[in-house]
């Protein structure tokens, strides 16, 4: 049933006054603060036909009414108006990003905590995907007659070394020859890219060696996969006891412990990786610990290749608007960032 321009004002204003006072609402507020031009009375039949389309439910103690999460959803869908960024805020994390260490997981460290402090949310931040970046160089260097040192640098920043057990008598040369053809056949393409078969052929010229490269080239790939961390970080994790909702000892410590769980967290933000700003609400998230929250998510990339996903956490009666404007504009500002430090 499609809603009639007044029950949209209604549901609207009740959304609006909720998220501000965490409070229920009942016709006679709804009256007195917001100019509907209709009577408490009407507002109450309103509001009772709402009821029974599952956009509103009246919570046990009280004689007002509070939004379901499928009355978030139409509100963010399709009646709120999206805030921009007030300049405060966007010099501020312009200037936090500019004195950043440059090193990508610093840097999205830094983004959580930027994150949670503009919006007193808490903040996910997830550790960059390394099978999406760009291998940029790769050098073999002999440490003694035993041993020599892999090394790799990608795209983004990130330095990777192992040491190596090398066969008797090979040098300097050698390695420097190895690691011509590596660069050749490596660089400036991501781990996933890579065509082990067709790299394999080119070792026809040291059949001597084969054995030995073939090794190599399994311990390269495999540092890869070993470096892929599924490392979340966080920011403001107890800011969540700021919203009455979280008043509740036993509620907030599910929050607590829900916030331990990396790998669950990790795996909710690599499931919202999708472009631009993603919203789950309430019910809506698959793991029943989330069912009171909800999440707002956006990737950051490099170049055209997404890394990760940042995100924030709070009570479903969350400020959506402000909340999708910063996720929206931080999402944009780190791919910037990281594509003007580490981009071709």
């Amino acid at each position: 049933m499609k809603l009639s321009a007044r029950k949209l004002r209604i549901l609207q204003a009740i959304i609006d006054d909720y998220i501000r006072s965490a409070e229920p609402v009942g016709s006679r507020t709804l009256a007195k603060k917001y100019e509907l031009g209709i009577s408490s009375a009407t507002i109450r039949n309103e509001m009772s036909d709402l009821e029974e389309m599952g956009f509103l439910e009246q919570p046990h103690t009280s004689a007002g009414r509070v939004p379901s999460d499928k009355a978030y959803r139409l509100y963010v869908d399709k009646l709120m108006k999206v805030r921009s960024l007030d300049q405060r805020e966007a010099e501020y994390i312009k200037e936090t990003y500019e004195s950043t260490i440059d090193q990508i997981e610093q840097i999205i460290f830094h983004t959580a905590e930027i994150l949670s402090e503009v919006t007193n949310y808490t903040s996910l931040a997830m550790a960059p995907r390394l099978n999406k970046v760009m291998i940029r160089h790769i050098q073999l260097v002999q440490v003694d007659e035993e041993l020599a040192l892999l090394l790799i640098v990608t795209s983004s920043g990130i330095l990777r070394d192992t040491l190596i057990r090398i066969p008797e008598g090979i040098n300097n040369d050698y390695l420097s020859r190895v690691s011509n053809i590596l660069n050749e056949q490596f660089r400036g393409k991501t781990i996933d890219q890579i065509n082990t078969e067709e790299i394999s052929s080119t070792w026809d010229k040291f059949l001597k060696n084969r054995k030995f490269l073939s090794s190599l080239l399994d311990i390269l790939i495999q540092r890869f996969r070993e470096s892929e961390k599924r490392e979340v970080y966080l920011g403001g994790t107890t800011n969540i006891f700021n919203f009455p909702e979280y008043q509740d000892i036993i509620r907030a410590q599910s929050f607590l412990n829900l916030m331990e769980e990396k790998d669950l967290l990790y795996d909710i933000l690599a499931n919202s990786a999708e472009d631009g700003v993603w919203v789950s609400i309430g019910s809506e998230n698959s793991y029943d610990e989330l069912h009171d929250c909800s999440i707002v998510t956006a990737t950051y990339s490099l170049e055209d290749r997404v890394l990760g996903t940042i995100g924030l956490i709070g009570p479903t009666r969350m400020e959506y608007s402000k909340a999708v404007s910063v996720m929206d504009y931080m999402g944009k500002a780190l791919s910037r960032y990281l594509t003007k430090l580490y981009g071709r």
